[in-house]
């Protein structure tokens, strides 16, 4: 089945180079780094030890941030590599890598343009995190004899019974591992099952994440735009959820006339869309990118770009706090709940959160979350969370200890890390 599956990414050149020019056209590529997923570096190799860390999108490469800041404290001499395969990925990992640390975009998993970006990398340490594991990057690094760690590892029932089914494909990837650090006991015997040599338990870099960036001046200016209304959050939401939402605000509104709800699709490049689904429910919307404040008259703020999520986030924290986050009422995986936990926010969330189901779990027995599963729970959730405020505050209390608690698992994974780390170059 790997012969056949390599064979097949070979021969397949042509359709893939259509492929990539479709996703050009759809905004989909970055059309000025297109030949990085070639495998044709757009920068230079460093000297020095190189560590590549790769992550498939925002989320997880937002999760590599605290490592890559340890990293950068504790071993000044080892460069680094992060890869990712999205656009709004590069995006984030442009405005938050610290600097010295490079960006590429991850080749598309043939054999030629792996080797390609191997050969010009020379990685002494890779490092996936989750589950993003195409079969030619993974072999093709590990016949180099580069020493490799799979961190935040998981997947669901499904995914596991999926991945059984092909064995003779799924062995030979999870034995290339090193390390495997895997998110609780059951996730140790899936991952063993399915070929993982060494794997441990281990806390999740994910949830050891600092809190997103907050940019001062734009929060006092929408903390002063909205004033004192009561407002409420829905970050990071998917089609299917965003229809719920207008309709838990439009039916709020009749209660709280002066209710707002600001709405942060996970890609925004929806808005448009999003602004279409908030005319058909007859609310008023501003979006962000229009450049004009939130006036009183305003009931849904549609933050339609990248990396607001922190300044969202402090702004709530200085009202109502009430907060849903999306990927949860529909099957996405869900999203990080630490982030917003960590600015002490009082969190909704749905039942569909397995890429978090740890993290999650800990909120809701801290009582710092609730679990909602539709419209009615929603809006049952965010009326009595504002009607409550020192409920909400409550919660998010214990939400920041929580969170708090997290941080102190990025030093069990860097003592795990440490034996695989390039060896340190000598002072001069």
């Amino acid at each position: 089945m790997l012969a056949l599956y390599r064979l097949a990414a070979t021969l397949a050149r042509p359709w893939v180079d259509g492929y990539l020019e479709k996703r050009v056209t759809r905004g989909k590529e970055d059309p000025a780094r297109i030949d990085e997923r070639r495998g044709i570096a757009s920068r230079t190799r460093p000297d020095g030890p190189l560590a590549w860390m790769h992550a498939a999108s925002v989320g997880e490469s937002v999760a590599l941030l605290p490592l890559i800041g340890r990293l950068r404290v504790e071993r000044p001499d080892l460069n680094l590599l992060v890869t990712t395969g999205t656009v709004t990925s590069a995006a984030t990992m442009a405005r938050r890598l610290p600097d010295g640390v490079l960006h590429q975009f991850v080749p598309v998993d043939r054999p030629a343009w792996v080797r390609r970006f191997l050969d010009h990398w020379h990685p002494e340490l890779a490092i996936w995190i989750e589950s993003d594991l195409w079969p030619n990057l993974v072999l093709e690094t590990r016949a180099r004899r580069v020493p490799m760690v799979l961190l935040d590892a998981r997947m669901s029932v499904a995914s596991y019974r999926g991945w059984r089914r092909g064995l003779g494909l799924v062995r030979p990837i999870f034995a290339a591992f090193d390390l495997i650090l895997a998110a609780g006991p059951e996730q140790v015997e899936r991952f063993r099952n399915l070929g993982g040599r060494e794997v441990r338990v281990s806390p999740s870099l994910k949830a050891a994440g600092a809190p997103p960036p907050v940019d001062n001046v734009e929060q006092a200016a929408l903390t002063a735009a909205i004033g004192g209304r009561p407002v409420w959050l829905a970050s990071n939401t998917h089609p299917g959820e965003e229809e719920i939402v207008l309709d838990v605000q439009r039916r709020l509104l009749t209660a709280t006339p002066g209710l707002l709800c600001i709405l942060a699709p996970r890609h925004p490049d929806r808005a448009e869309a999003v602004a279409a689904l908030a005319g058909e429910a007859d609310l008023k919307v501003n979006r962000r990118s229009s450049g004009v404040a939130v006036s009183d008259d305003i009931q849904v703020y549609l933050v339609d770009s990248l990396g607001q999520m922190g300044t969202l986030h402090a702004v709530l924290a200085e009202g109502s706090r009430v907060t849903f986050l999306g990927g949860s009422l529909v099957p996405v995986g869900g999203h990080n709940p630490m982030e917003a936990a960590h600015a002490g926010l009082a969190l909704l969330f749905g039942p569909m959160m397995p890429n978090n189901r740890e993290s999650a779990d800990e909120l809701l027995g801290q009582g710092a979350a609730v679990e909602i599963t539709d419209a009615e729970t929603l809006l049952a959730g965010v009326r009595d969370l504002m009607a409550d405020p020192k409920n909400a505050a409550r919660m998010g209390a214990r939400g920041q200890a929580v969170a708090a608690a997290k941080r102190a698992g990025l030093d069990r994974i860097m003592a795990e890390l440490a034996p695989l780390l390039p060896v340190a170059e000598p002072g001069p």
